[in-house]
């Protein structure tokens, strides 16, 4: 099969479209001939060497397409063996394209439980971004966060995928929801999806110019923080408010005020990914409420995808982005 091969950990340019051998057919094991996939931010970590990846290797977790053995439309879920434990994951699990090869090919080989019907009314590229920031996000904010109807949530970093699809699943339920983002264009794409309004990030007095946006001004019951500042998060939060934490792409470790934190009653929770009963409660969701499909910022053919991550680092889109075959 022809896929996008990397060779060697470093920058986008080491990603090369090239021959990599067929998945082998396998017992419990099905074969996926892709229509779509989409790029993540987890993908530019592999291709660094943040997971150790065998060399070499192809990237990817999310995508959609026909299963080879029963010609059924499909998405993939890139959860692997998380296992029966909701609360986390246990030993096994792992991320499609850490360690195994992932979507950026022609064909892919996954669990036979990984693999779930292609939702109806979505186009190739919108199912291969659905995955790996549907199930985030909707453990992030329900399973975790508990975020229910009539409340508020704050989405950092509005534009990227995670975020996109956070505005619109908390919409989609009911809930009350502001952005941060370093643009204003970027907000207002936000006010598109549902969001009630933002504030720039870039702002050194943004978390309580946020605030001013939560209903009354009491602060926000629930922050998404996919960047790492806990602290200023922390600052927009009610008293008693839950601080669901699932990336660190600005900031690696945090400070915060100790006797700030607990006089607060707050609830800091971490969060990554998710599993089967996660993914099936984002399929209900999507199924029973309004929410919109997934934002596509851009797409690019397969052969393109170190001009894709080159875009994606660049971080000037609203949305995922895909590459896609013909």
């Amino acid at each position: 099969m022809r896929a996008v091969v990397l060779d060697e950990f470093g920058p986008a340019g080491n990603l090369r479209f090239a021959d990599f051998p067929d998945p082998r057919p396998e017992p419990g094991w099905a074969t996926v001939r892709l229509r779509a996939s989409a790029l993540n931010w987890h993908d530019v970590l592999v291709r660094q060497g943040r997971y150790h990846s065998p060399l070499p290797h192809v990237l990817g977790a999310d995508g959609a397409g026909v299963r080879v053995d029963t010609g059924e439309e499909v998405v993939i879920v890139p959860s692997l063996w998380w296992g029966g434990d909701d609360s986390a994951p246990g030993a096994s699990w792992e991320i499609l394209g850490d360690h195994r090869p992932g979507t950026y090919a022609e064909l892919v080989r996954v669990p036979v439980e990984c693999v779930v019907p292609k939702p109806a009314g979505l186009s190739w590229p919108q199912a291969a971004a659905l995955p790996l920031v549907g199930l985030t996000t909707y453990r992030a904010l329900f399973t975790r966060g508990r975020l229910r109807a009539g409340e508020s949530a704050l989405v950092l970093g509005a534009g990227g995928g995670v975020a996109t699809m956070a505005v619109s699943l908390a919409v989609g339920i009911g809930a009350s929801v502001a952005v941060t983002s370093s643009s204003v264009g970027k907000i207002e794409s936000a006010r598109g999806l549902g969001a009630g309004g933002g504030v720039l990030y870039t702002d050194p007095d943004w978390p309580q110019a946020a605030r001013e946006l939560s209903p009354g001004g009491r602060g926000f019951d629930l922050v998404l923080d996919s960047v790492g500042t806990w602290q200023e998060s922390i600052q927009a939060l009610r008293p008693g408010g839950r601080l669901v934490v699932l990336g660190a792409s600005r900031a690696q470790e945090a400070r915060i005020d100790v006797r700030h934190f607990y006089f607060g009653q707050f609830d800091l929770l971490g969060t990554t990914m998710g599993g089967p009963r996660d993914f099936a409660g984002l399929l209900e969701l999507l199924t029973s409420r309004r929410v919109a499909p997934p934002v596509i910022d851009r797409v690019f053919p397969l052969d393109q995808a170190d001009q894709a991550h080159q875009y994606l680092e660049r971080g000037g889109g609203f949305g995922k982005i895909v590459l896609t075959q013909d």
